[in-house]
């Protein structure tokens, strides 16, 4: 890439990082009563945590989303294929089933997180480290198996529903839709803590995911140990989605429309440029949308209904667009 078309990109990403900031400032002072002292305070204590969960999400499912389709080589894929969402609504059905709507683990925020990037870590790492061994690195096996555990563990997850109590089944879905209202803000420290553990375990890989999106046979010639390093992102892909579904639920659409727009932006094979802009854009994503649902809609309709509504008309578009090309 020439130099003109990288000092393009840097002013891009740079106007992202402001609009994103511009949102953020708008959402944490829009109605805000700076009159009185008591509102104020309040305001702040109830958005602050509010936006970083933002951020961190928005950056976590951004960033995971183009690692994941460069590993797989397909821009309309994402990450909720390998069957993450799908575990973490049965986990929650689960222990609800199990243990009851008003037990420790299903109120509790910092057991829940826990139980479920523990599960979810593990599944993952035992799961897709096995069926990497046993189909000799092929990534699309992997994908296909994480499609039918997606399946799994959504038919498992419909039949604790069935027969669950009513009333335990109503407190349970307010856990199972994606909603900033309800989300676990305790553990965000510890969120950002496993996100960056996990990006400086994974420096060196990230460092040569330019070199790996060439296809297996030209990154080893360049030497690079390919399945190993694919692996490796893999694994740290289904964390930082493990993550941010833990913090906020589900948010299947999302990482493919920050994905896709930056990568329609910014149009270049880079990841160092492409992995910031969709994690912009999913900061943007995330707080206008939420914007939105509180300044138009009073709460009324959770974000995630916006998310998957325009993820899935936008989806239609990606596939007619790539059939005409």
């Amino acid at each position: 890439m020439n130099t003109a078309a990288l000092r393009k990109n840097r002013i891009r990403l740079v106007f992202m990082a402001a609009f994103a900031v511009v949102l953020s400032v708008v959402y944490m002072v829009y109605g805000v009563k700076f009159d009185s002292q008591v509102l104020f305070v309040y305001s702040m204590k109830i958005r602050t945590p509010k936006l970083f969960a933002m951020v961190i999400t928005g950056f976590a499912i951004g960033s995971a989303s183009i690692v994941f389709q460069s590993i797989i080589n397909n821009t309309i894929v994402t990450p909720c294929l390998l069957g993450m969402d799908a575990l973490y609504t049965l986990i929650h059905t689960a222990v609800v089933f199990i243990a009851g709507a008003g037990s420790a683990l299903a109120v509790n925020p910092e057991y829940s997180f826990v139980i479920d990037l523990s599960l979810m870590g593990v599944t993952a790492t035992v799961v897709y480290s096995y069926l990497f061994k046993k189909t000799k690195h092929n990534v699309l096996y992997v994908l296909l198996v994480g499609t039918v555990l997606t399946s799994f563990f959504s038919s498992i997850q419909n039949t604790l529903t069935r027969i669950m109590d009513p009333n335990e089944y109503d407190t349970l879905l307010t856990t199972l839709v994606a909603s900033f209202n309800n989300m676990n803000t305790s553990i965000m420290l510890l969120s950002v803590i496993v996100l960056a553990v996990t990006a400086f375990a994974l420096r060196k890989e990230l460092r040569i995911l330019d070199v790996l999106t060439l296809g297996k046979d030209q990154a080893v010639n360049l030497g690079v140990d390919y399945d190993s390093s694919v692996r490796k992102l893999l694994l740290g892909v289904t964390l930082y989605i493990a993550v941010a579904t833990a913090m906020v639920g589900p948010l299947a659409f999302l990482g493919l429309i920050v994905a896709n727009l930056s990568r329609q932006l910014l149009n270049t094979y880079r990841h160092c440029y492409l992995i910031l802009g969709s994690a912009f854009f999913g900061m943007i994503v995330l707080v206008g949308g939420q914007i939105v649902v509180e300044r138009v809609f009073s709460y009324t309709i959770p974000v995630s209904v916006f998310i998957t509504l325009f993820g899935g008309i936008y989806f239609l578009h990606l596939l007619l667009s790539k059939r005409r090309v």
